[in-house]
């Protein structure tokens, strides 16, 4: 009785200082557990039959693998070769090596420890008390991180008698008050790096415009005209990408057949300076009249009927700032 009493105070200490807020294996943890034993007793005890053991247990993991864990157990259904019932109880304190990490499903273990054995004896009275060193091993699965199941064998040497005995064991148990499970770790994704954005550089129009001026009825294109006409040139061999229309116009004297042919023939001679004098691909050149069709100035004075007697062209190009 004192045996029983001592075992439940160790249990309820245990329990007690225990957190019960966490849920979870490793060090720290408790685990408690019921238990049945089948025990094969060395057959110099002259029992007839071996016993039946039920039993709890309680554990404490010093760390995350290994558990310190105090058993007590009693005897059932044994029989002296007298025909007597045999009672029983044993008290083992282990110490379990598990495999495997915390939070795995199963768990083998290895275990080592010592147990006190009070037991009746066949043909006498009282009770038989010795010392037994365990070994053992078995496995334990984990249906939660809470709830298990263990199976398992012990070897159990007796000390004080030098005898050997077996005890094949199964037990359902609960684990608690451990270490939390380490919070899964966020990982950052990691965007991919953009494409380097080619930056167009801001462009700039350049313009040049050519304004040639005629005499009264005549195609011919005047001295003092060949410098603008050259500078439009030039401009069109820098940028070789450009290309123009060179638009003949007159003014309103004469019929509208004449101008226009006029208007035409006076194109043709500033486009014959570009391509011919000047040296820009013909291709790139193309020559149109409009006649009398668009004055820029009032035809009823001779002022203005000069500035209409004209030859336009004009020349853009995109260039880098």
């Amino acid at each position: 009785m004192k045996l029983k009493n001592t075992l439940g105070v160790v249990i309820g200490s245990l329990l007690a200082t225990s957190s019960l807020s966490v849920l979870a294996q490793g060090q720290g943890a408790v685990e408690v557990e019921g238990f049945a034993k089948k025990e094969i007793f060395d057959s110099a005890r002259d029992f007839k039959n071996n016993g039946n053991l039920f039993g709890g247990s309680i554990g404490y993991y010093l760390t995350d693998d290994v558990e310190l864990r105090l058993a007590y157990d009693e005897v059932h259904n044994a029989r002296g070769e007298d025909g007597r019932n045999i009672k029983g109880s044993n008290t083992a304190l282990d110490a379990l090596y598990h495999f495997n990490n915390a939070g795995d499903a199963l768990r083998p273990y290895v275990s080592a420890g010592f147990s006190d054995q009070s037991i009746g004896q066949s043909g006498r009275n009282g009770r038989n008390g010795s010392t037994f060193a365990n070994i053992g091993g078995g496995a334990k699965y984990y249906f939660t991180d809470n709830f298990y199941a263990r199976a398992g064998v012990e070897a159990q040497y007796n000390i004080d008698q030098g005898d050997t005995e077996w005890a094949p064991s199964v037990g359902i148990g609960m684990n608690f008050g451990g270490g939390s499970k380490p919070a899964p770790v966020a990982v950052a994704a990691v965007e991919p790096t953009p494409e380097p954005v080619a930056v167009e550089e801001p462009m700039e129009l350049v313009r040049v415009e050519l304004d040639v001026k005629f005499d009264f009825d005549k195609a011919s294109v005047k001295e003092e005209s060949y410098g603008d006409i050259k500078n439009l040139a030039d401009f069109m061999k820098q940028y070789p990408q450009t290309t123009t229309v060179v638009e003949g116009h007159t003014d309103s004297k004469g019929s509208d057949a004449y101008n226009q042919n006029l208007s035409e023939r006076r194109a043709s001679a500033v486009r014959d300076v570009l391509v011919n004098q000047y040296g820009v691909d013909a291709a790139r050149v193309n020559a149109a009249g409009y006649g009398e069709a668009r004055p820029v100035a009032d035809n009823a004075t001779d002022a203005g009927r000069a500035v209409n007697r004209r030859v336009e062209a004009e020349v853009e190009a995109q260039i880098k700032q």
